[in-house]
Formats: structure tokens, sequence, C-alpha cells
């Protein structure tokens, strides 16, 4: 069992433009003595936004909420839409609205101007608005590889059932018949793999992106390659992740992951190593409530990182590059 390193989510909130109201829970930038970026190398940033109710926009055509025209290069920013609407638009001509449990994976590259608002539907008519972004790195040899957009639909996401652990000698045997599983949640693969099934996503180093859904009382395990970096997210509701209580809001950093290497266990199999993370939803009095949970694990690129604002490069001198080519017109050519 992957143990617990620190548990994030103590920050204050604040507004991205006027639409987005966030916690940002993890930021490479961060000069935090429980987190630096080789802690969850390959991802970056991590944006959480709350539930948040939002009154309908009188002048939701022409001032809509969100964040106007603005650059990034060098990682890919993902983006997932639990409540509400949002509109995208980039330079590259990727353009599409994410409705609820849709994503959308945009790949800066070597420079991207996109913008984010909420839908004109929400906007005309409000409602609870709540979403999660988050930044990937891209490797040395892709950071300069061609911006594009990928916009995923719920539908396009494979939906793999969650079995109670009482249940999980079954889950090994052709043995499909429901009186023998107790189903007590989902996962929808946005990125990655789980036993064999790949998600819709398509990525640049290995990475697992699976939006998790528990809405009965028991306990699952999940599995994770041994070699990822691996996080989890409390979207909303309250859950015991192997044995320890975390509440909405919480992403959950676990210890660094086992160094890649040929081992007597590995050697002959072509599946690799997996720790385990064991979740579980407690029985309550309450009327019952869905948790959503949200698990990223990564293969760390190991490389150097050079940030500042929207541009993530490698070296101090390709950052102040990409500034000069920002100033001058010559960003993303």
């Amino acid at each position: 069992m992957r143990p617990i390193k620190h548990i994030h989510g103590d920050k204050k909130p604040h507004w991205v433009g006027d639409g987005f109201f966030v916690k940002t829970l993890i930021n490479h930038l961060e000069d935090n003595p429980d987190f630096n970026y080789s802690h969850t190398d390959p991802f970056l940033l991590f944006d959480y936004g709350k539930p948040t109710i939002f009154s309908p926009n009188p002048d939701y055509k022409l001032h809509p909420h969100g964040i106007g025209l603005h650059p990034h290069k060098g990682f890919e920013t993902v983006t997932i839409a639990y409540s509400g609407e949002i509109s995208h638009a980039d330079s590259t001509g990727g353009r599409s609205d994410i409705l609820e449990g849709d994503v959308q994976w945009m790949t800066a590259g070597r420079g991207i101007l996109h913008e984010e608002f909420h839908s004109e539907a929400f906007g005309q008519r409000g409602g609870v608005f709540s979403m999660v972004q988050l930044w990937v790195n891209l490797p040395s040899t892709h950071k300069l590889t061609d911006p594009k957009y990928q916009s995923i639909k719920r539908a396009d996401m494979p939906i793999v059932d969650l079995i109670d652990n009482s249940d999980a000698g079954y889950q090994d045997t052709d043995c499909q018949n429901s009186d023998y599983q107790t189903v007590i949640g989902h996962a929808a693969i946005i990125a990655g793999d789980w036993h064999g099934i790949s998600g819709a996503a398509t990525t640049f180093t290995p990475v697992n992106m699976w939006d998790i859904e528990l809405y009965t009382t028991g306990s699952t395990t999940l599995q994770v390659p041994e070699t990822h970096n691996t996080l989890l997210l409390v979207q909303e509701g309250q859950v015991l992740v192997n044995g320890t209580a975390a509440s909405a809001g919480s992403l959950i950093e676990f210890s660094a992951p086992i160094p890649d290497h040929v081992d007597a266990q590995t050697e002959h199999s072509s599946l690799p190593a997996t720790d385990t993370i064991e979740l579980t939803y407690l029985a309550t009095t309450n009327e019952d409530t869905p948790i959503k949970l949200l698990l990223l694990s990564g293969e760390p690129i190991g490389e150097p990182v050079a940030g500042h604002g929207p541009f993530v490069m490698n070296t101090q001198e390709e950052l102040r590059q990409t500034f000069r080519d920002y100033q001058i017109g010559n960003f993303g050519k």
C-alpha cells in the first residue's frame, strides 16, 4: 500500500479572472518544505475549484465570466468540468464547450494563446460551477511540439466498475455475474491505462487520470504503477484513503515512487509492478452522497524546470527567449 506523504488543502482561495474561484493546491514555483516539483513530476500545478454558485449574468454575451486571451508554452493544461460549462477558444482554432463530466486537454507546446469563459448557456441561467485545472509538464523533446487541443466528452471515456473489496476475488476471474460482485462506484478513464483499458486522451509521457465516483458503502482498491508519482484529489465528500480521513478540497500526495529498475518480481513480466490505494466510503446515518475523486499518477520526467507565469521551460535562457519572442511577436513560431 502506497503511504501518504502529505495532504495539501489549507490554501486561501483566489479568483482567476472573474469566473474561476480556486485554491492552488500545488504550484511548481512554490517554496514550500512540504512540496517541490520533484515530488509531483510531471504535474506542475493544480487548481481546485470548489462548487460555487453564480447568479445569472445579465451581460453573458458581451461580458461572460472567465479569463481572456493569455499565453502558455512548454506544458499542457487539463480542465475537468464537474458542474457548469466552460467555453474554450485558442489560437490554433480549437474551440468547444465542455459540459459536466467533459475534459479539455490543451497542449501548449511551442506556444498557444487561449481564453476560457463560462458558456453562454451557463452564463444565462447561472447555477453551481465547479472545476479543476492542472498543468502537466512536457519533456524537453516535446517542449516545442505543435500545439493542439483535445475535446474529450464524457461519452468518449471508458467507464469501469469499482468492486467492493469483499468481492475482490471475483475481479480476476472470468465471472461477470453481478450476483458475485458488489459495485460501489465507477471510474472514467480520462488518460492512461486501467488493467489494459486505455484512456481517451493521448499523452506525451505515461500519465493516469481517473475520474472516480463512490456512491455506496464499502472499500475498493486502486492499483498504480510503483514508478509513478501519485496524487488523489477529494473533489466532493469525505472518504478514507488508506485508512486516513480526507475531505473535499484535499489533495493527497503519496510517498515517492520506487525507482524504475528490473527486479526478481518483474523481470519475467511485461506488466509494471503496482502499489495499492484503498478507498473507503463509510456507512453514515446521513443521506448517501456520492464521493468524487480524481486520481493522478505519472512517470517522472526528471528534467530541470525553469518557469515563470504561463511559461515552463528547462533553462533560464529558454525562459528569457520565450519572453523576448512573446514581446516582439514571434511567440509560437
